[in-house]
């Protein structure tokens, strides 16, 4: 028999997406709540407040993704080596954000290319942090709204990066104008990375040394203390401490906006992708009907389709926003995607197909997509249906290196496609859909 997913262990399970568009280890989401749920036990904190601090630290990376072209656009190279590294820079002294604004501009190019750089887009540090933190917070705390938590967990999430002395980001707030939730959260991200790149000595040290200044004094104190006790390690697999919070199983609403907001997350990645997942959503589920699918049938094909391009969080924006073609190591990087789907729905029960259609959308009837070479035996109509929709959407939609191709060249493709790679049948209703019927006769 298999076991019924709950909201929070589903939401656990994709936090794993994202740790990699925030470039952290998998599992910082989770241990990071783990210390945090640790804190608010010794301050005894009600069984509502640390429900509300379970959820917002498994989703407290929800709006990384709104920030990335942004990012991109600014410093250039890999975001995710930047969001990693910034992690452990005091970015509120101005000489340590500018040491880390020169060191990742432009890494690895030649100093005339930082010198453009910064000229041509690298504002002040503070207010480019400013910018971007509340890009992130913003985002993160209306996707907490959408998903029907109590406006606790939404502006846990809003003020996450406001410090103790008021020189946090992006409102400024100081002292106990940040909300305990936000604050407990600040901290326990922070000594997560410490603890994890280094170990539970830098971690308290860290947090003695901005003690007063990005964390409020108390607060450290009950830190070392709780460290002192039994430490904060805990691997990433276990998550089984959030079991307590929420109901045992989840609703099929709230799979349906789970679904739909990591769509959302996903799509923000590049601003060449806006409304990508839902558009594919859509085009699948015109097929749907055509081919006969029952509602159940229906519903894990909706799943599936927004849920496709999961991975595609862990893709650089530089990769997915260039103005051109891929090189091979980019190529690379891209192909990882699939896999990265796999890797994170596979780990939720009840999502097998969904795991399916992510790892298995850029494989072909012949054999030659990626990432694993399967072929038309291997592929369910699920997949077929998405893999021809989502190459559908990708002709006909703009791109950085093309404007969007008009239908009739749209389908022109489809047909060369559906030869060997793509499923004729799933070809051929689409096109009855999309082109009229002058159209059709033409063609």
């Amino acid at each position: 028999m298999t076991e019924a997913p709950s909201k929070i262990g589903i939401l656990a399970a994709l936090s794993r997406a994202l740790d990699l568009v925030e470039g952290q280890p998998e599992g910082h989401a989770i241990r990071t709540a783990h210390i945090a749920l640790c804190l608010a036990a010794a301050l005894d904190l009600s069984g509502e407040e640390r429900e509300d601090l379970a959820y917002a630290a498994i989703l407290k990376d929800s709006g990384c993704s709104s920030n990335s072209v942004r990012i991109n656009k600014i410093f250039g190279g890999d975001e995710h080596l930047l969001k990693r590294a910034v992690k452990v820079v005091d970015w509120s002294s101005p000489l340590e954000s500018v040491k880390f604004a020169w060191r990742f501009t432009e890494p690895g190019r030649t100093l005339g290319a930082k010198l453009r750089r910064i000229a041509g887009s690298l504002g002040p540090p503070k207010k480019v942090m400013n910018e971007v933190t509340e890009a992130r917070c913003t985002r993160g705390a209306e996707i907490a709204r959408r998903l029907g938590f109590r406006s606790r967990v939404a502006e846990t999430i809003l003020y996450l990066d406001e410090h103790w002395d008021g020189q946090g980001a992006p409102y400024g707030r100081k002292g106990e104008e940040v909300p305990l939730l936000s604050r407990i959260l600040s901290f326990a991200q922070t000594f997560e990375v410490f603890l994890y790149e280094f170990n539970l000595e830098e971690a308290l040290a860290m947090a003695h040394g901005r003690s007063g200044a990005w964390f409020e004094p108390e607060l450290v104190k009950v830190a070392s203390s709780e460290a002192s006790k039994h430490g904060f390690d805990l691997d990433w697999t276990d998550a089984t401490f959030l079991g307590d919070f929420g109901p045992g199983q989840v609703l099929e609403a709230d799979i349906d906006a789970i679904c739909e907001a990591f769509a959302m997350i996903v799509d923000a990645k590049s601003s060449f992708t806006s409304e990508h997942s839902t558009r594919v959503t859509q085009y699948s589920l015109q097929l749907a009907e055509a081919f006969g699918y029952s509602l159940a049938q229906k519903t894990q094909l909706r799943r599936g389709a927004l849920l496709h391009d999961i991975g595609k969080l862990g893709v650089p924006s530089g990769i997915l926003e260039k103005n051109g073609k891929l090189d091979d190591a980019e190529f690379d990087r891209v192909r990882l995607h699939p896999r990265f789907g796999h890797e994170i729905l596979g780990r939720i029960p009840g999502f097998d197909a969904i795991a399916e259609i992510a790892s298995s959308h850029h494989e072909r009837l012949d054999g030659r997509g990626y990432w694993r070479g399967l072929g038309s035996a291997d592929l369910t109509l699920d997949v077929r249906i998405v893999s021809v929709c989502d190459v559908f959407d990708a002709l006909s939609a703009k791109r950085p290196y093309r404007d969007a191709l008009p239908l009739s060249e749209v389908f022109a493709i489809l047909e060369k496609e559906r030869v060997s790679s793509l499923d004729p049948d799933c070809v051929q209703a689409l096109r009855e859909l999309h082109l009229g019927e002058s159209q059709l006769k033409a063609a």
